[in-house]
């Protein structure tokens, strides 16, 4: 139970993204400290000479490559109730206006990318002679996506709790996160290994199989994560393309709740709704909802792994590539949410009330909190060890976006006065 002090220890480590902050911190310190060790225990490997399809199994592969699979696999559970009724893409037109901010959110950091490319050309900074313009322009797809925890965490503590851009954001935040990972499939396959359209045929039959569960009423999440995932997984390692997304093509068809439950809504919360209405929506029941709740600690704990095996950047790996992922981030997310959500106000799809142009600035400065997924599509846009370890520098600096945004909220008075700092043992759902 939460109430219980290792209750509110834990929550207080998830609330605030603790296992992903320490793993950044453990990762850069052996890769400045003790380069050697931390390369060695990256490509370690549990079972020597296991390979899988061509892929050493290495601790870098178990993270990237399978544990990364459940990290998206909550992110499209996140995004299939975002659609149900009481959804934040329910009714459509009441989403119109964040969807609209989120392609700007995208497009904008592609623009500001290729424009800061264009300009380290013609200045000179970079030259035809000595870099692949190819290699390079593949680091676009890297200030795209959106970070979810922490805009959430940084949001509550800009607006204060209840304010309705927090949710604003997060329904740009998972859309963002959903055309990254669109992104990803498409963009970011092995370019030493051409796309094998044609395995791409089991990823349907792990669909197919995921249908005729549901259309047979199959009440537990394990036959549709557990036979449809493998299969979409060895399909898009087949096809040379990267295999961290197999149960997003298979846990929309999970039955979910009647209505959605809302992201990062606690279990005590719905409880305290009455165990007949809980029941009657099947928020706590439902194969959907049973799929988070069983691997939703394990994803957050598995963090640590993941920041540990991708965020390990020496110092020295600062460069040019660095500024362009961080400024398409900042400029681009800024500028591009808000020309997109001002534009959708002039075509009659307004704002949340409570929530104006100061408002609307600070969500689009919170959003360029990249980290996360910033630092997973660098892993796959760049093999060039040095271009990859700028563009993860970028990433990882746009972590300190965060504190840019609550020392702005608190500076020009964003936040209500009289609303509670959030608090580790805080449920509440913005």
């Amino acid at each position: 139970m939460t109430d219980q002090p290792n209750g509110r220890f834990l929550t207080f480590l998830l609330e605030f993204s603790l296992p992903l902050i320490v793993g950044v911190v453990v990762a850069m310190l052996m890769a400045n400290l003790t380069p050697h060790a931390y390369e060695a225990a990256v490509h370690w490997q549990p079972i020597a000479g296991l390979v899988v399809f061509g892929h050493p199994v290495t601790l870098h592969f178990l993270v990237d490559d399978i544990f990364m699979v459940f990290f998206f696999g909550v992110a499209a559970k996140e995004i299939t109730e975002a659609i149900l009724p009481g959804g934040s893409l329910s009714p459509i037109r009441k989403a119109v206006n964040p969807i609209l901010a989120t392609i700007g959110g995208v497009l904008g950091p592609i623009g500001v990318f290729f424009l800061g490319l264009w300009a380290l050309f013609h200045f000179g900074i970079y030259t035809p002679e000595s870099n692949d313009f190819a290699a390079l322009r593949r680091g676009w797809g890297v200030p795209t996506a959106t970070d979810i925890a922490l805009a959430w965490l940084v949001a509550r503590s800009v607006f204060g709790r209840g304010h309705p851009a927090i949710d604003y954001l997060l329904l740009v935040a998972v859309v963002d996160d959903g055309i990254g990972l669109a992104i990803i499939a498409i963009f970011y396959g092995d370019p030493n290994l051409p796309a094998q359209p044609v395995w791409l045929g089991l990823v349907a039959g792990a669909m197919v199989i995921a249908f005729a569960f549901r259309s047979f009423g199959v009440k537990h999440w394990l036959p549709y994560i557990w036979i449809g995932g493998p299969l979409a997984w060895t399909g898009l390692m087949l096809a040379h393309l990267h295999p961290a997304l197999a149960l997003v093509f298979v846990v929309p068809f999970l039955p979910g709740p009647r209505r959605d439950i809302g992201l990062y809504r606690r279990q005590d919360e719905v409880d305290r709704m009455g165990a007949d209405l809980a029941l009657d929506l099947q928020m706590d029941h439902s194969p959907l909802h049973q799929f988070e709740v069983a691997h939703k600690l394990f994803v957050d704990f598995g963090l640590f792994f993941f920041a540990f095996t991708n965020a390990g950047v020496a110092l020295a790996g600062v460069g040019w590539m660095t500024w362009l992922i961080l400024g398409s981030l900042v400029i681009g997310k800024t500028i591009g949410i808000q020309v997109f959500a001002l534009g959708a106000t002039r075509l009659g799809f307004q704002l949340p009330d409570r929530m104006g142009k100061r408002e609307l600035m600070m969500a689009s400065l919170v959003a360029a909190l990249g980290l996360t997924v910033a630092l997973f599509v660098a892993g796959a846009a760049f093999v060039d060890p040095v271009l990859l370890g700028e563009a993860k520098m970028g990433a990882l600096f746009s972590g300190f976006v965060g504190l840019v945004a609550i020392a702005v909220g608190r500076l020009i008075g964003i936040r209500n006065p009289a609303d509670p700092q959030p608090s580790a043992s805080d449920g509440s759902n913005d």
